[in-house]
């Protein structure tokens, strides 16, 4: 009675079965794998030390920024260069601007220094002067896509992203892929110190959970290729038994 798997069309739907069904579940398992790896970063997170409890180490120390660096305390020695305004940052529930303000430090190379969140209209305070020593929360490049982020099309002196790529055509050093915040601000400047963010693809946030979502719906996809094809045999079989009793009629 089942002869017909054995048949030219059979063998193509019986391939795709057998293909479909080992890359739905490895497209499911693949999607499980990503978010429990959210789930162990946001656990690891909550057992890690505060910012503020973490002992500074030097910045080239951390670098490259990756999770496991990102928001540690990063110490560096220079001194303040060019200074930018980044506006449009929200903090407390209030949009002002970040007082961005290049660092060139003892390596050559120059690191943006965030060194804190202004109200609108205040005046901006200038840099300290000479050599310094800061420390602050290191953070990784933003990009475009990152919420609140403007690529470009700002008045000179400000800033859409902090980014290696933001400031490559506006000052002729090398500058670091990465930038820190710091931890402590002069409350007499106006500036208020800005917490350093979560790090891309960590915490148990909306992606996560559609990665969690999106391995539901692989193993689905499993199923329903596997219930269709014993629909289909069950289906192939029964017209197969009515023609043999004369019931239905042979194929052309």
């Amino acid at each position: 009675m089942y002869r017909f798997l054995l048949t030219p069309r059979w063998w193509g739907i019986n391939a795709f079965v057998v293909l479909a069904i080992p890359f739905c579940i490895f497209m499911g398992s693949w999607q499980l794998g990503k978010f429990e790896d959210r789930v162990d970063t946001h656990q690891a997170a909550k057992r890690a030390p505060a910012p503020g409890e973490q002992r500074a180490a030097p910045l080239e120390e951390l670098l490259p920024v990756d999770k496991n660096t990102s928001g540690r305390p990063a110490t560096v020695t220079g001194s303040y260069d060019e200074q930018f305004i980044v506006p449009g940052r929200e903090l407390d529930g209030e949009r002002g601007s970040y007082v961005l303000t290049l660092l060139r430090t003892d390596g050559g190379r120059t690191l943006p220094v965030v060194r804190g969140w202004l109200a609108p209209g205040a005046p901006v305070p200038d840099a300290p002067a000479g050599e310094v020593t800061v420390t602050g929360a290191l953070q990784a490049s933003e990009n475009a896509g990152t919420d609140g982020v403007r690529a470009g099309g700002l008045p000179g002196g400000q800033l859409g992203m902090i980014s290696a790529a933001a400031l490559v055509n506006l000052v002729p050093d090398d500058v670091h892929d990465a930038w820190i915040t710091l931890t402590e601000t002069d409350a007499a400047s106006g500036l208020v110190p800005v917490p350093a963010s979560i790090p891309d693809g960590s915490g148990l946030d909306l992606k996560a959970f559609q990665n969690l979502g999106y391995t539901g719906e692989w193993f689905v996809f499993a199923a329903f290729v596997l219930f269709m094809w014993f629909r289909l045999v069950r289906r192939e079989a029964e017209s197969e038994r009515d023609r043999r009793l004369g019931l239905e009629p042979d194929p052309v």
